[in-house]
């Protein structure tokens, strides 16, 4: 996909209205526009890859540093003592419908374990 036709892309580079929170030069993080819980915020990596499957070996510290952002949003939105959980959908059957790699943060109510 050419990046200028990607909506994150797009978003990264001010050219789409989003409640950003967080920007640097490696990640942009903000508030999903239809949030599943009271916490639902979108950290992306500024350089466009699809997909997990995308990935390659220079990425790895870029991968890295979408946790640690979550990690501080989690801190700033207190949210980090009672727990939250992290999100990335890889394909269609995982449930990915915009293709650029973005890391859910989710939280602010219970949830219940997805495996038992």
């Amino acid at each position: 996909m050419n990046d200028d036709k990607c909506i994150f892309c797009r978003i990264v580079k001010g050219l789409e209205n989003a409640n950003i929170i967080f920007q640097d030069e490696q990640a942009t993080a903000f508030w999903d526009i239809n949030p599943i819980a009271p916490v639902h915020i979108l950290i992306v990596p500024n350089k466009h890859i699809e997909s997990i499957n995308s990935l390659q070996e220079e990425d790895t510290l870029l991968i890295g540093n979408l946790f640690l952002i979550a990690k501080r949003i989690a801190s700033d939105l207190k949210i980090d003592e009672k727990g939250y959980r992290l999100v990335i959908n890889t394909g269609p059957d995982g449930g990915q419908t915009i293709y650029h790699i973005h890391l859910h943060l989710i939280g602010g109510r219970k949830f219940f374990p997805v495996f038992k």
